[in-house]
């Protein structure tokens, strides 16, 4: 399972996943994780996927590109 995570609130880390968001606890959460990381739920918590995250962010960065352009 994937998710994005959106944003922490006190002992929770909310985490979208297909739409719709989600509150998982913290202890479920890998100290390492930030606002804005890819997560994969492995083994019952939740850890950060770089090479998605940088996907994303390249995807991102062409659709404002994209926008901009003249």
């Amino acid at each position: 399972m994937k998710g994005i995570v959106d944003r922490f609130e006190g002992d929770f880390a909310v985490i979208e996943i297909d739409g719709q968001t989600h509150d998982v606890s913290k202890s479920a959460v890998d100290a390492s994780v930030k606002v804005g990381d890819v997560v994969t739920l492995v083994e019952g918590v939740w850890k950060s996927n770089q090479a998605e995250r940088m996907q994303r962010e390249k995807q991102i960065k062409k659709l404002m590109d994209d926008v901009w352009a003249d």
